[in-house]
This record gives C-alpha cells, sequence and structure tokens, in this order.
C-alpha cells in the first residue's frame, strides 16, 4: 500500500507538501517524484502505466498552468487519480490549472480538489485507502474528530468572550 505525490515541477512542492505530511501523519507509505507532462511525457507515460505495478494505489498529482498531468495520468493509469490544481507563476488566476483538471472527457475521470488544494488531496487519498484498510479508516475518523473539537473550542472561547 503506498500513494505516490508527483507534480510537474520542483516549484510545486511547497503546496503538494501538505498532502505528503498528511500521508506521512497516518502512516501511509508515501512516494514523491516530479514528472513533467509536458518536459518529460515519455516518465510520465511509463510511469503511470506502471505504478500500480509499483505497490501504489492512489496517486495525487499536483500541476500548474495547462496541468495536463493528473489527466494525462489518468489517460494511461488503472489507478484512481486526485489533481490539485496550483496557482502558479505562470498561471491566469488558477483557473486555467482548475479547469485543466476538472474537466476531463467521459472515461477518464479525475478526482480534482480546490486550487492548492492538497491536504484535501492527502485526505481524500487516505479516505480511499480506508475502505480496504480499516486502521487508515479508524485514522481518518480520529482526524474528523479533532476538527470538530478544534470547532467547539473555538466556538466556546468566541461565546465566552461576547458575553
Amino acid at each position: 500500500m503506498k500513494v505516490a505525490v508527483v507534480m510537474g515541477s520542483q516549484s510545486d512542492l511547497p503546496v503538494m507538501q501538505e498532502a505528503i505530511d498528511f500521508l506521512k501523519e497516518m502512516q501511509i507509505p508515501v512516494l514523491v517524484d516530479i514528472v513533467s507532462a509536458h518536459r518529460t511525457p515519455e516518465k510520465l507515460i511509463s510511469f503511470g502505466k506502471n505504478a500500480h505495478l509499483q505497490g501504489i494505489d492512489v496517486i495525487i498529482a499536483g500541476a500548474g498552468g495547462a496541468a495536463h498531468l493528473p489527466g494525462m495520468l489518468a489517460a494511461v493509469s488503472p489507478l484512481p487519480v486526485i489533481g490539485v490544481p496550483i496557482k502558479s507563476r505562470n498561471s491566469i488566476d488558477g483557473w486555467d490549472s482548475v479547469l485543466s483538471i476538472l474537466q476531463m472527457p467521459a472515461g477518464v475521470p479525475v478526482a480534482t480538489v480546490a486550487l492548492n488544494g492538497a491536504k484535501n488531496a492527502g485526505i481524500l487519498a487516505a479516505q480511499i485507502l480506508g475502505v480496504a484498510h480499516k486502521e487508515i479508516q479508524e485514522g481518518i475518523s480520529q482526524y474528523k474528530k479533532s476538527l470538530e473539537a478544534a470547532v467547539l473550542v473555538t466556538s466556546d472561547k468566541l461565546q465566552v468572550t461576547n458575553h
């Protein structure tokens, strides 16, 4: 069991690090690599076609600009692909990335998270794995309980402050 977190360039790493960190927190093995759809197309095809043979169960792919990486991986891989649109320096306010990943043709789905939403991609990958691995599912349940607890603490503080 492993999740691959790939990105189009080194400049995407600060965004994608949130997915990596969450998966490590859930004790899910992570493979991290740079796979550019436009600069290393042969590497992309090879990686996509063979990822499932390397013990990878889910691919998280982040890309900015034209953002073809997630869709091309989904085209050649039997694995679920989660796309992370990244607002890059050459981006059109991030919309080019969002639409490139979101607007996939029938038969080539890519689960798409919010712009720069790598943490949600990590959570979704863990939830996918949690279907077959109950310890991961329990970890996700605990994580969601911690979110609830944090909101309740903030709510209680707000109530005390405004009375």
